[in-house]
């Protein structure tokens, strides 16, 4: 019937068709590759992507470190200083390590602070002892001047002046002084690190804590006293641990020795005159 129009075609190469395929055996055997699916992630990378990273270990890792094989830029340069990963080192710190730093701050004649936080000075400590500071005085300023109203029945205000003034004369004293140490030192040829500079400030206002508790006695010798030991313990606590350094300054290691010691002598009489001082 029809199937006499059609045409019969030799199996052989014809451009623009399909060749034919052999007919399958009665069973075919089917063969994969090696791989390394039993281990996860693989050991090495095949096929075309390349260069991606396993699952992040933690959530720490993945905060503080960059994906390897990512293409997100890094920082360099004075760029870095504006970026967390910059300032972090020097706040990894143990609390054993800030409480072992601040018992050196108050036996300051050992002299040995800065050979312990050569290697690893920090900033935490630092910043807590500033704004430790900085709280004590605007309470303890406060609630004596308010106690001293009240036993005089006169009408009481709070000073929000005593609270930005304590921040700017113990942060402004703790990073001004350094860097103006750091800056006369490198002009001396005695360099010295700024973070280590800042540390060793920074620690050596502790003394003030306690002090700022004791000018709660009413007594003007008392507060004197108080005041002019731990303006000593500061003074003696910072000149003994830059003495050594800053003797390879030459012959003026001890004019600069001995403006350190009387500037932080100069601090302990600003805080005896405005924040040891109660007046109604």
């Amino acid at each position: 019937m029809m199937s006499s129009n059609y045409t019969a075609i030799d199996n052989q190469n014809v451009s623009g068709s399909v060749p034919a395929v052999a007919d399958p055996p009665g069973q075919v055997a089917v063969k994969f590759t090696d791989s390394n699916l039993q281990t996860f992630p693989p050991s090495s990378s095949q096929g075309k992507i390349s260069g991606a990273s396993g699952p992040p270990r933690d959530a720490d890792d993945t905060f503080s470190k960059p994906v390897s094989g990512s293409d997100e830029p890094q920082q360099s340069g004075w760029f870095r200083a504006f970026t967390i990963a910059a300032y972090k080192p020097y706040f990894d710190v143990d609390t054993s390590d800030v409480l072992e730093r601040i018992k050196d701050s108050l036996f300051p004649f050992t002299g040995s602070f800065s050979e312990k936080t050569a290697n690893n000075p920090d900033l935490y400590g630092p910043f807590w002892i500033c704004s430790t500071l900085v709280f004590v005085a605007a309470s303890i300023g406060t609630f004596v001047t308010y106690i001293a109203h009240k036993l005089q029945k006169k009408e009481w205000n709070y000073d929000i002046n005593l609270v930005t003034w304590s921040a700017g004369l113990f942060y402004g004293y703790s990073t001004v002084v350094p860097l103006c140490l750091f800056l006369v030192l490198k002009y001396f040829s005695a360099p010295s690190g700024l973070v280590q500079l800042l540390c060793l400030y920074g620690y050596s206002l502790f003394v003030f804590i306690p002090a700022l508790c004791l000018s709660l006695v009413p007594w003007e010798i008392v507060r004197w006293v108080v005041a002019g030991v731990a303006g000593l313990m500061s003074a003696t606590f910072v000149a003994l641990n830059l003495k050594h350094h800053i003797a390879s300054a030459g012959e003026r290691w001890f004019f600069i020795v001995a403006a350190i010691f009387l500037l932080q002598l100069a601090l302990a009489l600003v805080l005896r005159v405005y924040l040891f001082n109660v007046t109604v």
